[in-house]
């Protein structure tokens, strides 16, 4: 039902894909050739950023990390000329979910990138850390992941390659070493503070993550890859070089008698990651003993590789985008027909203007998912039921989007229906430019084309673009069951030119 018409094409072996992971603690650059359907690294860079770092206690990003970000980025960048731009992806997570001036931040950055940068939620990067990790490490068992990064920690039940349970919470490495290791000082104190904090916001999914229960525990990421060679550096992990809740524990008494992150001499604790590894072993102890975990093994695959495999699945369509959008229809039980319908014609617009207005194929995907979802809203009520369906896109956990993707259907379902106003204009260019308000008229036009809900065959609609500001529409008036039609379209040339446009609509007889 959600085909796409317009699809990417399929990715060939040796093609190379790209993904950057724009971390709270590190940024990260994965590029890896496609081998049998399977991801390749082929190279791969990271660099202590520390972005979670620069945010003060009003989370306004500070001007010298924010200049760090940007400097690492350009470097990325230049490793990037035999990457297609449509092969990359780049992926944002807590830190900049937490900046109040992110949009500062990610402006300056796509200047830079050939990509734009995507924002995404917590359980959407939990989501993506569980493709990383059930790619890398293939298993049929039910899991528990657990991702340890610098602004959140991410804790994921899945079994195959299907994420069933995903939570984000708000402990990092990077911030709980602002807030119990600041001065450098480790101290037992120190340690006690951190894990019951830790503790506390474990205990919330505690009773749900036990109920719905695991055979094995897989770790990823930077803190638990230096826990895990710390460990079996020092002969404290098990045969199989897992990580223990005991070997842990001997670790805090370590790093407790060591008593500064200056003096971390460990081996597998680099140089960029000491100052903030006492609270990731602070988290991680409290994340064990909540859970009661035994042993934990580590991962290589990560958030990175979760977005290389959820990029092949887009060029597959196998788009997890499309399973959640008909997750939607089904949980708001939205009128199929009546969105087929809304779906045909917008994409008949579409294709009739699509080159005229230059828009994209990523265009007509968010145009066709946002024609599918138009009336969920009716779910919670009739009255305003745009501005309920807007709130349902622009505020719901929807795995496959990043909260820009959300944001802009947002927008389209906010624009849709009654009147447009003139301050929209400039909200919707600023989330999408031109094409967005482009895709909010095609939208208009497609929804008020079945306002009566007709299941009759539509009348012919020839839709022209002159200019990006002149559309001229044709519509045949002989079909009774749209009678209303013309003088609908008549009325939306009002409305049209509040957004610039000079809307001609035509009558064929």
């Amino acid at each position: 039902m959600l085909n796409n018409t317009l699809t990417n094409p399929l990715l060939d072996d040796d093609e190379l894909i790209a993904a950057i992971d724009i971390g709270s603690n590190s940024f990260h650059l994965a590029i890896a050739r496609l081998d049998h359907g399977e991801v390749r690294k082929v190279t791969s860079m990271s660099e202590k950023v520390q972005l979670a770092a620069g945010l003060d206690e009003h989370n306004i990003l500070g001007a010298a990390a924010e200049r760090r970000g940007l400097e690492c980025l350009s470097r990325f960048v230049a490793r990037l000329d035999s990457v297609a731009p449509e092969r990359i992806r780049i992926v944002a997570t807590n830190a900049l979910r937490q900046a109040k001036n992110a949009n500062d931040f990610i402006e300056r950055a796509n200047k830079i990138l050939p990509k734009p940068i995507e924002v995404i939620a917590g359980r959407e990067e939990a989501r993506l850390i569980y493709l990383g990790v059930s790619h890398t490490n293939a298993s049929s068992d039910k899991r528990l992941v657990i991702d340890i990064g610098g602004g959140s920690t991410e804790f994921i039940i899945g079994q195959g390659f299907d994420p069933l349970l995903t939570e984000s919470l708000q402990m990092g490495c990077v911030a709980f070493t602002q807030l119990f290791f600041a001065d450098g000082q480790i101290t037992e104190t120190a340690f006690n503070e951190a894990i019951a904090a830790a503790r506390k916001q474990v205990l919330g999914i505690s009773g749900q993550y036990q109920k719905a229960g695991w055979s094995s525990v897989v770790g990823s990421s930077g803190t638990i890859k230096a826990v895990k060679n710390v460990l079996v550096s020092k002969g404290w992990a098990d045969a199989q070089e897992r990580i223990t809740y005991q070997g842990i524990k001997k670790l805090e008494s370590l790093l407790v008698k060591i008593g500064n992150v200056d003096d971390i001499e460990l081996e597998g604790v680099k140089e960029h990651r000491k100052a903030v590894f006492p609270a990731g072993v602070a988290v991680l102890l409290a994340t064990m003993k909540v859970l009661g975990v035994e042993t934990i093994v580590y991962s290589d695959g990560a958030l990175r590789e979760g977005v290389m495999y959820d990029m092949l699945g887009r060029f597959a369509s196998e788009d997890v985008r499309d399973r959640s959008v008909l997750a939607l229809i089904k949980r708001y039980s939205v009128d199929k027909k009546q969105a087929r319908q809304v779906v045909r014609t917008s994409r008949h617009l579409l294709k009739q203007v699509q080159n005229d207005l230059q828009l994209t194929t990523d265009d007509a995907d968010v145009l066709r998912r946002a024609a599918y979802l138009h009336e969920i809203g009716l779910a919670i009520s009739h009255s305003n039921y745009h501005r309920h369906s807007a709130y349902l896109l622009g505020n719901s956990d929807i795995p496959g989007f990043s909260q820009v993707d959300q944001k802009r259907m947002a927008q389209l379902m906010l624009s849709h229906r009654r009147k447009l106003k003139c301050e929209m204009l400039e909200q919707t260019c600023t989330l999408g430019g031109d094409q967005l308000v482009y895709l909010c008229l095609l939208l208009r036009l497609a929804v008020l084309a079945h306002h009566s809900r007709s299941e009759h065959e539509l009348p012919q609609m020839q839709l022209v673009v002159t200019d990006t500001n002149c559309w001229q529409i044709t519509v045949s008036t002989d079909k009774q069951h749209y009678a209303f039609l013309y003088s609908d379209l008549c009325a939306e040339i009002e409305q049209f030119a509040k957004w610039g446009v000079k809307l001609s609509v035509i009558e064929a007889k």
